[in-house]
């Protein structure tokens, strides 16, 4: 019996478990207008979260670009700036200042080093417009 609940545990972790997550906004949605300072909300399902530095299976912590037209490389720690926001606490939602106009938003999971997973556990992009 325990070797059948580790086979499963170790299989519940696999590459294609990875494959199989899923990250995406909550809040806001694609499309929508909103006011500044605005509460981004992240979902995830089929991962855990964990803060930046906790080697744990199966868990990571959120990254999220703003105004990214291409993504960074997906083979080495993320950078923190302006653009990437780093959510190593396990995070899973922020207040954000952005100014009128038009803004994407992307996530992307980090590993404990900050390094996304293989394959890439990564959202959609969406645009939301913030009115003046």
């Amino acid at each position: 019996m325990r070797k059948a609940l580790l086979y499963m545990a170790l299989m519940s972790l696999s590459p294609g478990a990875l494959a199989e997550a899923r990250l995406y906004f909550i809040s806001p949605q694609d499309g929508e207008t909103v006011s500044s300072p605005l509460t981004v909300r992240f979902g995830l399902d089929g991962m855990g979260v964990a803060p930046a530095g906790v080697l744990r299976e199966g868990t990571g912590h959120h990254h999220l670009l703003i105004d990214q037209q291409t993504l960074p490389p997906l083979d080495s720690p993320l950078p923190s700036t302006d653009q990437i926001r780093h959510f190593g606490g396990g995070q899973t939602e922020t207040e954000l200042q952005l100014g009128p106009g038009n803004h994407t938003l992307q996530l992307i999971l980090g590993n404990h080093a900050h390094v996304p997973h293989d394959p890439p556990v990564i959202s959609r992009r969406i645009t939301i417009t913030v009115k003046d």
